[in-house]
């Protein structure tokens, strides 16, 4: 067995194709105390498109997320499998989240009683991140 000691930060990452600067702005307008804390853009003959998200940095419900805008089309997007779970203090949290997050998204789960907690709702938002909200 191998035993070694990571000093790593381990930061969400999350790839869009032109829509991060609108995704992060969305994200931080719902939770309260959050903010971009860095963002670098594309410049004239860079890779990416002039003025496009070359990396970003937000801050959502204390955690540090980073994203940017891929120059490169990928055949694949956003899964279910991986997102974001927001522990809720009430359910008058978890209601409006739950319709900013998926209007123009899906719902996977709609909000209800779940027997797993007092109320709960699975989204996907319009730009495919996936948001499970909780409230116990």
């Amino acid at each position: 067995m191998v035993t070694m000691t990571v000093h790593a930060k381990i930061r969400p990452f999350l790839m869009f194709e032109g829509k991060a600067e609108e995704a992060m702005n969305f994200y931080v307008s719902l939770f309260p105390g959050s903010e971009i804390t860095e963002l670098a853009r594309y410049g004239p003959d860079e890779a990416g498109a002039e003025a496009s998200v070359k990396l970003a940095a937000f801050t959502i419900g204390g955690e540090n997320v980073l994203c940017t805008d891929s120059f490169v089309h990928h055949g694949f997007t956003f899964t279910p499998a991986i997102s974001f779970f927001v522990s809720c203090e009430s359910d008058e949290e978890v209601r409006p989240l739950a319709a900013a997050l998926s209007e123009g998204g899906s719902v996977f789960m709609p909000v209800g009683e779940y027997g797993f907690s007092r109320l709960f709702a699975w989204v996907s938002d319009r730009f495919g991140v996936s948001w499970q909200l909780n409230f116990e």
